[in-house]
């Protein structure tokens, strides 16, 4: 009887347990709802109608328009573009800023002028950073294309050559994402213990050596997290195509967001960029997923 009475109080006991929790968490649930779960939803839902001009949904399509979407070139187009796009920007971004955080982490005079100089990215918006880039892309008065005539090359056409455009459009990414990469990167490095290099050093490893097999490992998990995040984010990169390319020349940076923006407002097809809307969802997903599934059993956590 006894320990039926003790049962019972502590079930009851966990009961206002879970409901204090679901309190607390009430805020944070009213926010995903508002913000994540019914926009999702409202998408799911235009993604199987024929939609008005105004958005509003007319006619059941059901599958219709995954398919139309699935066989058109435009979208074969966007999804080179856009996994092009991320090939570029991703891996280089992360190893440069894995170059600059290992210079800025050493304690030399001066150290805190170029740990500033080299993080001030992140404080720059993109649009304002693709307006900076706009001007340095310039053919005639841009600085890169003097640089280039000044150790004798051709300047390059980088905003209205097909296969040069998607080259300009990732190093202003690469740009923009560049501070924040550093950041993460840096106090990684800070957290290194230098027991290790001293030891290394005594054992005559080479600044070279050292970085390959000290350095890289203890920062697998800070490379990891940006590989993940970085991923995404240049999946769902707009503003710098919008202000530099406007997706050409011939769609040669029309990425799949830049695509569902121009269906979306400028076409008038909702539904049709709904659909693109989930099919970009399930692809970061399942890089996501593939990420963690394979990438993460090289990350040597201590």
């Amino acid at each position: 009887m006894w320990h039926d009475a003790d049962v019972t109080r502590g079930a009851g006991r966990q009961a206002r347990d879970v409901g204090t929790a679901l309190l607390f968490l009430l805020p944070s649930l009213l926010l995903f709802t508002a913000f994540v779960f019914f926009p999702l939803g409202k998408t799911i839902y235009l993604s199987l109608f024929f939609t008005s001009p105004q958005g509003n949904p007319r006619v059941f399509a059901g599958l219709d328009q995954y398919l139309e979407l699935f066989a058109s070139p435009v979208f074969h187009a966007g999804l080179v573009a856009t996994f092009w796009f991320v090939a570029l920007s991703v891996p280089a971004g992360i190893a440069l800023a894995l170059v600059l955080a290992t210079l800025a982490n050493r304690r030399v005079r001066g150290i805190n002028v170029f740990r500033t100089a080299m993080v001030s990215t992140i404080a720059v918006s993109a649009a304002v950073g693709s307006l900076i880039w706009l001007m340095l892309f310039n053919p005639s008065l841009g600085l890169l294309n003097y640089l280039l005539s000044l150790v004798g090359l051709r300047g390059l056409n980088w905003l209205t050559e097909p296969s040069v455009a998607i080259v300009a459009v990732s190093i202003t990414t690469i740009w923009l994402s560049l501070g924040f990469s550093i950041i993460i990167l840096l106090a990684g490095l800070q957290g290194v213990p230098e027991e290790l290099y001293e030891a290394a050093k005594i054992d005559g490893a080479s600044p070279a050596l050292m970085f390959q097999r000290i350095t890289v490992p203890m920062l697998t998990p800070f490379l990891f997290f940006l590989l993940v995040v970085n991923t995404i984010h240049v999946f769902q990169a707009f503003t710098q195509i919008h202000l530099l390319t406007r997706g050409g020349p011939v769609d040669a940076t029309r990425t799949l967001v830049y695509s569902i923006y121009l269906d979306a407002f400028h076409n008038f097809q909702f539904g049709y960029a709904s659909a693109q809307s989930l099919v970009l969802f399930a692809i970061i997903l399942v890089l996501t997923v593939i990420q963690f599934a394979f990438v993460e059993k090289r990350v040597h956590y201590q």
